[in-house]
């Protein structure tokens, strides 16, 4: 079995990475780096959108992070990182990991650019507002130790990495329930181990 990750350790490949280190599957990095990289002719038979993360497989290859971390828990069901498909967990499970992609990220991006959406427009982006995004995930992560209650899961991967990374630069507002979730989950062993591959990956300022 050939595991295979392009990856940066200042990109979204973090996330993936520590949904590797979840499955215990072994697997390659290959790092490529921002720029005329990502955009080769090698590269782009990869992605064509040329960016990171992908996951080659075996020669299947999976783009989107969201579409990773769904396709290693299916692949790897011993690691449980998704509820069975028999379970009534899987709905929420479902829905979680794809708000996580749609209204987080989206209202996440908008802030970072500064978009501002008119009251009158709302109904027209998928998330909203960012205030009505951030009520409904606190929420849910006040209620139990994880999205799906006591059992973590990919949803909970995406959605500690995403409040993580939107706390760290600002962009989001530390929220107690949001750095306690983050918290719990970035203390289990696979999120370290990944953290600190990525971390002394990373460029030290000079």
């Amino acid at each position: 079995m050939s595991l295979i990750l392009y990856t940066n350790p200042m990109s979204r490949g973090r996330i993936a990475r520590w949904a590797l280190e979840e499955t215990g599957a072994p697997y390659e990095a290959r790092i490529v780096q921002y720029g005329p990289e990502m955009k080769t002719a090698e590269f782009c038979a990869l992605n064509p959108m040329g960016k990171i993360p992908v996951l080659e497989h075996d020669g299947t290859i999976v783009t989107e992070t969201p579409a990773i971390l769904a396709y290693l828990a299916d692949t790897f069901p011993a690691a449980q990182l998704a509820p069975p498909v028999s379970s009534p967990l899987r709905g929420p499970y479902y829905r979680w990991l794809f708000f996580c992609a749609g209204p987080l990220e989206a209202a996440i991006t908008n802030k970072t650019l500064n978009v501002e959406v008119p009251p009158d427009k709302t109904g027209f982006v998928g998330y909203g507002t960012m205030a009505l995004v951030l009520d409904v995930l606190e929420q849910a992560v006040s209620t139990a130790p994880c999205l799906l209650g006591e059992a973590f899961s990919a949803a909970d991967l995406y959605a500690a990495s995403v409040l993580g990374f939107g706390m760290r630069f600002g962009i989001l507002e530390p929220r107690p329930a949001f750095t306690g979730y983050v918290k719990r989950m970035m203390s289990r062993p696979a999120a370290q181990r990944a953290t600190a591959q990525d971390d002394a990956l990373t460029p030290k300022p000079s």
